[in-house]
C-alpha cells in the first residue's frame, strides 16, 4: 500500500472525528505524494468546503474533475460548490456535464 493511500485513510478517520485541520493536512500531504489520487483531492475537497474555504475546494474539485473527466460524480461535486459559492452558471454547466455522463453511463450495454 502506497504512503499516499495511508495518509489518505488517516486523513479520512480525521475528517470523520469531525479533526479538519488534521485531515486537510493527511489530504495534503497524501495528493504531494500521489498527485494523480483521485479519492484524496476528494477528500481534500469535501474537509476545506466544510472548513468554509470554498476557493480551496473548488480547486481540488477542479483537480477531481481533470483526474476523472468521464466520472459524473466529480462533476456533481463541482456542481455543488460552485452553487455554495453563488456561481449559478458554473454550477449549471457542471450539473449538465453530469447528467450526460450519467446518461451515457447508462446507456452503454452492461458487461457480467
Amino acid at each position: 500500500m502506497s504512503d499516499a493511500r495511508t495518509l489518505y485513510r488517516e486523513g479520512f478517520k480525521h475528517f470523520a472525528e469531525d479533526r479538519i485541520d488534521e485531515a486537510i493536512d493527511c489530504y495534503r500531504r497524501a495528493v504531494e505524494a500521489e498527485p494523480d489520487l483521485a479519492i484524496a483531492w476528494n477528500g481534500l475537497s469535501m474537509t476545506l468546503k466544510r472548513k468554509g474555504d470554498l476557493d480551496g475546494a473548488i480547486e481540488a474539485g477542479l483537480k477531481i474533475a481533470e483526474l476523472e473527466p468521464d466520472d459524473p460524480l466529480s462533476h456533481t461535486n463541482l456542481s455543488i460548490l460552485y452553487q455554495s459559492k453563488g456561481m449559478i452558471q458554473e454550477a449549471e454547466d457542471e450539473k449538465a456535464r453530469a447528467m450526460q455522463l450519467q446518461m451515457k453511463a447508462e446507456s452503454e450495454p452492461k458487461v457480467d
